[in-house]
Parts: C-alpha cells; structure tokens; sequence
C-alpha cells in the first residue's frame, strides 16, 4: 500500500469509530421517558420556547410512561410532589385509540401540571368551550382542541399567571 493509500484508510478507520462512539455515548433526548411520548415532549419545549419561555424538560427530573390506567375515564396523570417526582402516565387504551391531536392535548394538559405547576381551569366561553388545556375533563366544559383554536389555547397554558 502506498503512504497516500494508508493514509486514506486510516481516516476512514477513524471516521467511522470517531461516529460510532459518538452514537454510542450519546443520551437519549428524553431518557426517562418512553420514546412514543418525546415528539409531544419536544414539541412542548418548541411550543413554550414561541411563547419566549425556555424549557428543558431533561433538566427536570421528569419521567413518562405509556402504560394502563386502571381509574375509568383519565386519560393520563401527573405525579409530583410524592414518592414519584414528576412522572406522567399516559393510558394504554387512550393512546392507542386517540389521535395526534387528542394525544398533544393529554400530554400537554400533564405537562401542565408537571412542568408549570398548572392547576385544573374550567373557564368557559359563551357557548360552553373550555378555555385551557387545564380543564379536568370533569366539569361541564367541552374540550375541543384542535387547528382553530390550538395557538390560542397553548398562548393560555404557557402565559396564564394561574
């Protein structure tokens, strides 16, 4: 082999060891926290950041599961304060029968508690609409997130002074 030949290799060699290892040390974006669930992660922190607010959810200590919840009708919990800190539930059966849009909303409404501390909101609209992606599901507003009111809604989980 020639000098310019070996030199080749050997950058190669070096090249494909360098990126490697480089893959093999790198964290997981969320590694707490199931693979389904990090889109809507990142897009929290995306989300938060368009609103002038920056939030790094690895910075938190904060978990998150798909797995069954045995309570009928939730969707999803947040524990925080208690012997789990900071770690998001999100139920089998929902997950696997929402859509996208239905899933941001859950994952959003947890993060909520989990991330900003947010309590529940019931606020209506003059026809019954909740106004927060806080509301519990259990009072008399009707959610309904989606394209037309989605940047209105996020403007009041991430700005409200709740």
């Amino acid at each position: 082999m020639t000098l310019p030949n070996i030199l080749l290799s050997s950058c190669i060699v070096l090249f494909v060891v360098g990126c490697q290892s480089v893959e093999l040390n790198q964290s997981l974006p969320f590694d707490q926290v199931e693979e389904e669930l990090w889109v809507y992660f990142e897009s929290f922190e995306q989300e938060a950041l368009a609103r002038g607010i920056s939030i790094n959810l690895n910075d938190l200590d904060l978990s998150g599961e798909v797995e069954s919840i045995t309570q009928d009708g939730v969707a999803g919990s947040c524990q925080y304060g208690s012997h789990i800190t900071n770690h998001i539930t999100i139920d089998q059966e929902f997950w696997n029968n929402a859509s996208d849009n239905h899933r941001e909303y859950v994952v959003y409404h947890e993060l909520g508690h989990c991330v900003l501390l947010r309590d529940h909101d019931e606020s209506t609209d003059t026809d019954g609409n909740c106004l927060s992606v806080m509301a519990s599901g259990t009072g008399d507003c009707v959610a309904r997130y989606g394209p037309a009111n989605r940047d209105q809604m996020l403007d009041e989980l991430f700005l409200s002074d709740d």
